[in-house]
């Protein structure tokens, strides 16, 4: 939903009084830094892909590009999307299949989809030779919601992953589900398959506000899944909050909060509620169909009945309230939004993503993957149909490719090593970027305008950049409109 500057600068001053004033409010109120202001009430996804400048690349070229940089890669970052759902969430527009009908027909159609995502993942290691030896850091299975498999389609999927790529010692297994999916069977199924790591979208622990959203589990079924993943014993356990919902209040992120200090969790992720399609930006991937919370109409309909979406500015109080709460509960926030415990480091997979001395590979395999090396960067097909077509005609269904061209290689480095919220080291950026410095032009002046408008410190001694606490919850727009 699209507000004018005037409703933009009015739905920020529109707070909950029993809570501070967001100390970012007055930076995005600034005449300055009204594009920011836009871009956070357009509200598109912030940091998740990073497309190329050079449209229409071949997707043979890029499979080309990720062999040669898999050829002597640090350990990347591998990926197996199963995009089976039970349901659709009401804000949720990745792409999802739904899973529906008697256990034998739903078992059947969950087994379909690990054998399309072995198939591709087999096509993929006949185009990229060295996709099979490189180092795999970290392999998630994600969805969509794969903790619906069953167990036999979890043991086939793993194994298979297991077998024909380079998991060494130091690989990490990480498994996504839904806190009413994990069943104690399945969880037990995983420790026994060597996944160490659990994900799972709890989004909120007020049972009106997930009822809102449409999902089927409740807080309890949250709380018992943390606990029984914490007796089976795994070492990492992360859950996904959501801030901006509907009918949600500053007051039930706060309990939220409560929540996740009572029970001892690894890690949280909190995202805020995101409306704008990905597919207008490219900073995400979307599925075929909108979101329901995505159609103005619908939305709409839902005020009138007396429902209320938070405003600007109680979301970014609800986001003051999770990252203040989980620093002083001993997290890290390392990258933006995802918060590990201090001792552990950042998450993983995201690190080898975007930390500035990494930035390696990542490879997706499954409806809607997104996969990238440093040179070009590729999309999976969304479209369920065509994308199955073209496995079963022996073709690996990568729907679009874009290459980055020098220069946009340079910027794609910077703007995810600053998504990382650690500083940016001048050091490492010329060992990358030979002859190249972020104290130089074009970079110089894009800091230096951030440091006076309060959102970067740039410090000419030590050669790092460093984000001030406004540049850093506002690093998304930053990165997205300056950079």
């Amino acid at each position: 939903m699209s507000l004018g500057n005037g409703q933009a600068v009015a739905s920020l001053y529109e707070l909950d009084p029993r809570y501070p004033v967001p100390s970012v409010l007055e930076v995005l109120a600034a005449p300055a830094n009204r594009h920011l202001l836009e871009y956070v009430t357009e509200d598109p996804f912030g940091a998740h892909v990073f497309p190329g400048n050079i449209p229409d690349y071949s997707p043979s070229d890029f499979l080309a590009d990720l062999d040669r940089q898999l050829a002597s890669t640090a350990p990347f970052h591998l990926w197996s999307y199963i995009p089976t759902c039970a349901y659709r969430c009401r804000f949720c527009q990745y792409p999802v299949v739904l899973v529906k009908g008697r256990p034998d027909v739903t078992e059947r159609k969950a087994g379909q989809w690990v054998d399309w995502n072995i198939r591709e993942a087999e096509m993929w290691l006949r185009e990229v030779p060295h996709l099979g030896s490189a180092p795999i850091g970290e392999f998630n299975v994600f969805g969509g919601t794969p903790s619906l498999l069953p167990p036999r389609a979890i043991r086939r999927l793993i194994s298979f992953y297991r077998e024909n790529f380079n998991f060494t010692p130091d690989t990490a297994i990480r498994f996504e589900g839904d806190p009413s999916t994990f069943t104690v069977e399945k969880l037990e199924l995983l420790a026994e398959l060597g996944c160490t790591k659990l994900s799972s979208g709890v989004q909120s622990f007020d049972d009106l506000v997930l009822q809102q959203c449409g999902r089927e589990h409740t807080a309890q079924m949250c709380v018992d899944f943390i606990g029984n993943a914490q007796r089976v014993g795994f070492e990492w356990i992360s859950i996904d909050l959501m801030y901006g919902l509907l009918d949600q209040s500053v007051d039930s992120v706060r309990r939220d909060l409560d929540i996740v200090a009572e029970h001892d969790l690894t890690a949280v992720v909190c995202a805020k509620l995101h409306l704008k399609s990905f597919s207008d930006t490219r900073t995400g991937v979307s599925g075929e169909k909108p979101a329901a919370w995505q159609l103005p109409a619908y939305r709409s309909k839902l005020a009138q009945a007396g429902h209320r979406w938070p405003s600007l500015g109680e979301q970014y109080q609800m986001r003051e309230v999770l990252t203040e709460g989980l620093t002083r509960g001993g997290f890290r926030e390392h990258p933006t939004m995802y918060f590990a415990r201090d001792d552990l480091g950042p998450e993983t997979w995201k690190s080898i993503m975007v930390d500035q001395d990494k930035q390696e590979a990542e490879v997706a395999i499954g409806l809607g993957g997104s996969s990238s090396c440093r040179t070009s960067e590729a999309i999976t097909d969304v479209n369920p149909k065509t994308y199955t077509a073209a496995l079963e005609a022996g073709r690996l269904p990568l729907e679009s490719a874009t290459r980055f061209s020098e220069d946009a290689q340079e910027a794609r480095s910077i703007k995810m090593a600053l998504s990382t919220l650690q500083p940016l080291r001048d050091e490492l950026h010329q060992r990358r970027f030979s002859g190249r410095s972020l104290l130089d032009e074009p970079w110089r002046r894009i800091f230096r305008s951030l440091e006076e408008r309060g959102l970067t410190a740039v410090d000419e001694r030590a050669k790092e950049i460093n984000m001030t606490p406004e540049g850093k919850v506002l690093i998304e727009a930053i990165i997205n409109t300056e950079l």
